[in-house]
């Protein structure tokens, strides 16, 4: 049996977010996340240490057991699957939507258009269940510019306030899903460790309530 209960955190605004969530759970890095260049970090919590990795990572680190729960943004689960894995919390952080758009004013005209977007899994589900045929161009950043730069017709992404795309002659058009932040869990260690993980699922989700 493992003498570490291990919890993978995503790096960024999930992050920040995470870890007040954490603090009311009882469980407090004993080391500032922000400046110390180590990769694991101990917690108030005795037995409980968290890892902070890329949010695409949190699943594969969790599904391998390398960490024992994650918390990880329900757009990279919708990308990737979830395959064993758990996911016994919305932590309700981190809320965004993940959307098509478009350059203002665009319509489908029912010709196969080009799609421009890092969530390629969900993009071509989405447009297969409209019947609509796309050609789906993936891009690792700045999804604005694809339709500016005549290289995709709409793009899909993750929208928060919506500024960037204003800002770039675009508008939203249609939401795929509403995305917050999950608590996953490695299935096997959920048979082999319960009572452990649990009480963290509890305090993790009393701490949801509280906030």
């Amino acid at each position: 049996m493992k003498e570490q209960l291990t919890i993978a955190l995503t790096k960024g605004r999930i992050l920040r977010e995470t870890l007040p969530l954490l603090a009311r759970a009882g469980i407090e890095p004993l080391d500032d996340l922000a400046t110390s260049r180590k990769l694991v970090f101990a917690t108030s919590r005795a037995g409980v240490r968290l890892v902070v990795i890329r949010g695409s990572d949190v699943p594969t680190y969790v599904r391998h057991g390398a960490a024992d729960m994650g918390v990880v943004g329900k757009d990279i689960l919708l990308e990737h699957g979830a395959e064993g894995l758990y996911e016994p919390l919305d932590l309700g952080i981190a809320r965004c939507r993940l959307m098509t758009a478009g350059p203002v004013g665009w319509r489908n005209t029912g010709e196969r258009i080009r799609v421009a977007t890092k969530f390629v899994n969900i993009t071509r589900r989405h447009f297969a269940r409209q019947g609509v045929h796309a050609d789906v161009i993936k891009l690792y950043g700045a999804m604005e510019l694809a339709p500016l730069m005549n290289l995709a017709d709409l793009i899909v992404d993750i929208v928060d306030t919506g500024n960037t795309l204003r800002a770039n002659g675009m508008e939203p058009l249609e939401e795929i899903a509403a995305i917050s932040s999950r608590l996953v869990v490695n299935k096997a260690a959920m048979r082999s460790r319960c009572a452990i993980i649990q009480r963290v699922i509890d305090d993790l989700a009393a701490a949801v309530v509280q906030g």
